[in-house]
């Protein structure tokens, strides 16, 4: 099933950057943000409660990678705050995404991380001696998430159809590094727009910059909302 919103990436430093932000938006409007490293080692909890106490949805982007048991305990907690979402790393194995998933339980949705979108095929060959074609990684991965049980995966929107072959169109792909059409791409190296990945068959998107640093940052939403939806 698409997710109808945009997922915006609540990339601030701290609580009262991210509640001056959400503050822009009328209140009925119920938004799904995506907190991250950054700003949840900042806050804690606190914030995935605050956030959800206005109504949105979350995403939990911790992308967790450890032993099976510890993964395992931590996403306990992580279905205690109630998040929509959440992730782990796919390389951390099978086994360790199975204990996420029980951790976790039906609680939301869980997903892994393929090869982040700032990977380029030659960083991967170089930097985690992975020889095969960038592709194959990210297809290796999404079937290995889809046999311990997980909702869906990371990935470049460039990856979907290829991803959704290997698994099934109801895998989820949710696709960040998304720039509207003549936004800087910054960091990512993959990069599409809303309404290309809409056409690939992307499930969710996550914008971030684009939307937060922008001068109207409600505008910015509502275009690329548009956009998404093909409206």
């Amino acid at each position: 099933m698409i997710e109808e919103r945009p997922i915006i990436a609540l990339d601030f430093p701290s609580s009262s950057e991210v509640k001056t932000f959400l503050a822009r938006f009328p209140k009925e409007e119920k938004l799904y943000v995506k907190i991250g490293m950054e700003l949840y080692y900042a806050c804690g909890s606190e914030i995935v409660s605050y956030v959800k106490e206005l109504g949105h949805s979350v995403f939990l982007d911790l992308k967790l990678h450890d032993i099976p048991n510890t993964v395992k305990s931590a996403m306990k907690v992580l279905a205690q705050l109630g998040v929509d979402m959440t992730n782990v790393h796919a390389a951390g194995g099978v086994e360790m995404m199975k204990a996420a998933r029980q951790g976790f339980g039906q609680n939301g949705k869980l997903i892994a991380v393929t090869q982040l979108t700032s990977t380029s095929e030659n960083q991967m060959h170089s930097d985690q001696n992975i020889q095969t074609s960038l592709a194959e990684s990210v297809i290796h991965y999404a079937q290995k998430t889809a046999e311990a049980g997980l909702d869906g995966v990371v990935c470049s929107a460039c990856e979907v159809e290829v991803i959704k072959r290997a698994t099934s169109s109801a895998f989820i792909c949710l696709t960040p590094g998304i720039r509207p059409k003549g936004s800087q791409t910054g960091d990512q190296k993959r990069v599409v727009t809303p309404a290309q990945a809409r056409v690939i068959g992307s499930d969710y998107i996550v914008v971030g910059r684009p939307i937060t640093q922008a001068t109207d940052p409600v505008a910015a939403y509502k275009a690329v909302y548009k956009e998404w939806n093909q409206e």
